[in-house]
């Protein structure tokens, strides 16, 4: 199941006035990958409810929501009720119901617990969601700025552009193999001088050494005033790091 896909729980009680309905109507524009809708919608349809006769409007707009969240109403495993009446008189009915991503293959049915109301008369519903296991980058290769690793891959990098002997360029298939043979010499040198970082909610452009030492200085002596030197450093250096980036963005000739 793709990470991406949000879980949108309705929880809200649908009142004689519909207002689950008009929520959902109300905010479809600004909710967007939507997996799974389910509620007590409080709506009988005999579209979902072969005990019930009659044909509600209301379903008819609740199922234009479902679609334009790529939802589809699925059925139960088992047909059963899901509200349970205390009164005789009254019938059980079909009014928690669950919409389900159309183009899942395996979250396709939902099932139903008659013998699980707990304290209420509303049948225990579940689904089954399966997600795959996903690899998950934790380390990266970087060249730190003003390093001394940057310095030595552009040095290299020039070193090898003057290498190139552009006197056997006779044709347009010599410059494809120069240009063949300068990737690989490039690809070369960018994995010779890299370092391997672990990747964390810290990894900004503007960390630097400076936020380093003193985060470790922290880890280590847990005191009150290392955590501020450090969070004092962590602020003069974002600070001082949006200002150059104001300045080069201000010094650029944006007109032709």
């Amino acid at each position: 199941m793709p990470l991406s896909y949000v879980f949108f729980f309705e929880k809200k009680y649908s009142d004689n006035y519909q207002s689950t309905l008009k929520c959902l109507k109300d905010t479809e524009v600004n909710i967007w990958n939507v997996l799974i809708i389910t509620s007590n919608l409080n709506i009988r349809d005999n579209n979902w409810d072969p005990l019930y006769p009659f044909h509600s409007s209301h379903s008819d707009i609740l199922l234009e929501i479902a679609d334009s969240f790529n939802l589809n109403l699925f059925s139960p495993v088992q047909q059963v009720p899901t509200w349970y009446s205390n009164n005789a008189n009254n019938s059980n009915s079909v009014i928690n119901l669950f919409f389900l991503c159309s183009n899942s293959i395996k979250i396709n049915k939902h099932t139903i617990y008659p013998n699980l109301q707990y304290p209420s008369n509303h049948a225990l519903l579940t689904v089954d969601i399966f997600i795959t296991e996903e690899f998950i980058q934790n380390k990266c290769q970087i060249i730190i700025k003003n390093s001394e690793e940057k310095e030595n891959c552009i040095s290299d990098l020039i070193k090898a552009i003057g290498s190139i002997d552009t006197m056997i360029i006779l044709n347009k298939d010599d410059l494809e193999n120069i240009f063949q043979e300068y990737t690989r010499t490039s690809e070369i040198i960018w994995y010779k001088h890299p370092r391997y970082v672990n990747v964390t909610r810290r990894s900004k452009d503007w960390w630097n050494k400076d936020c380093q030492i003193k985060l470790r200085n922290y880890r280590s002596s847990k005191l009150i005033e290392d955590w501020k030197s450090f969070k004092s450093t962590v602020k003069k250096t974002k600070r001082s790091f949006f200002d150059d980036k104001i300045q080069e963005i201000t010094s650029k000739n944006w007109w032709p």
